[in-house]
């Protein structure tokens, strides 16, 4: 897997993005059987100012957020709780897009009691599985994303962000 991290925002060469980003991507590829080593991700690392603007432009919410996504293909699964179709190698084995904002995201960690560095796992994991298909925009369609995102960050050593009651 190739992360091209394009960092806007020092802060995120600070806190270690790149191999925190290859290693969260990694385990979504591992985790869907596809070989990590022939798909790339391009990452912008930039902060509220500069994700509201993207945000506005691309969803018409003229607001910071924490991450946003853009795949390079339709993948969506046909019916809801489905797989969603995987891509398979080859000559275009570019993902998409994917940012991240370092203020709302280290906002929300301070707020959720969590590390820095486990919420942008989580987000890096929600953003790739984003670009591969998958959304909650039904409900099962969200257990399906949850399900995977709480597998994925298990194996990672992060706890699950969706547990609402204390560990």
């Amino acid at each position: 897997m190739t992360v091209d991290c394009i960092i806007e925002d020092r802060r995120w060469s600070e806190m270690g993005l790149d191999p925190l980003a290859e290693t969260a991507t990694n385990a979504v590829l591992d985790r869907l059987g596809l070989e990590p080593s022939v798909f790339e991700v391009s990452l912008l690392a930039c902060d509220d100012t500069r994700i509201t603007t993207l945000n506005a432009g691309f969803r018409a919410k003229d607001k910071a957020t924490n991450v946003l996504s853009w795949p390079s293909a339709e993948r969506a699964a046909m019916a809801p709780g489905e797989m969603p179709v995987l891509p398979s190698p080859g000559p275009d084995a570019e993902l998409g897009d994917i940012a991240l904002s370092y203020d709302t995201c280290a906002r929300e960690a301070a707020e959720q009691g969590k590390p820095l560095t486990d919420h942008v796992t989580h987000l890096v994991v929600h953003g790739t599985l984003h670009l591969l298909g998958f959304d909650h925009e039904t409900d099962p369609d969200a257990a399906l994303m949850e399900g995977l995102e709480t597998e994925i960050l298990g194996k990672l050593g992060v706890a699950d962000p969706y547990r609402t009651e204390p560990a």
